[in-house]
Order: structure tokens, then sequence, then C-alpha cells
């Protein structure tokens, strides 16, 4: 059943991080737009199937891969919340959902 998706400030904050991070190391918006065409296919495919994310120790939290990231998100009654975005390549010990 598709949903309809809200970001949570904290998901907004970190893709804009990630996305200014790659404009400003390759000089250029091209990998950017590349990662941001990613999430955008990412997560529509999750407003398409909703449980395609594995599940996590939190209740009705999901995680879904998007090249070396980890999009997680939240379903709820009527919406998808997406909860944050994380860099695979980072210590996960450092990982929080709230």
């Amino acid at each position: 059943m598709a949903k309809r998706i809200i970001w949570s400030l904290k998901a907004r904050d970190e893709r804009q991080a990630i996305l200014e991070y790659w404009h400003l190391r390759n000089g250029n918006k091209t990998y950017s737009r590349k990662i941001a065409e990613e999430f955008r296919e990412t997560i529509q495919y999750i407003v398409e199937h909703n449980y395609i994310g594995v599940a996590t120790d939190e209740k009705n939290v999901r995680v879904a891969v998007s090249g070396h990231y980890l999009i997680f998100y939240q379903i709820k009654e009527d919406v998808i919340e997406i909860l944050t975005i994380w860099d695979s390549r980072r210590d996960p010990r450092n990982l929080k959902l709230e």
C-alpha cells in the first residue's frame, strides 16, 4: 500500500550534508545529483513496497539500502517517515535514530 512520505528534520539535514560534502569534495554537482537520484529511487520503492526494508530492533522502523547509504524509515498509519540517512562506512556505534 502506497503512503505519503515525510522527512524528519534530522534526515533532511543529513541528506543536505551528504550532497554538499560530495559537491565540495568533487568540485561539481555530478556525483551529488547521482546520489540524490538514488535516494529518490529508493524512497519511491519504499512508497510502493512499504516493508521492503529490513526490520530493526525499533518498533515499525525498517532500513533500506541506497548505494553506500542506509535509509531508516518508520511506517505509520498513513505516512512513512524518513528518520535518518546513514553512511554505512561510518562507525555504527554512532548511529542514533532520534
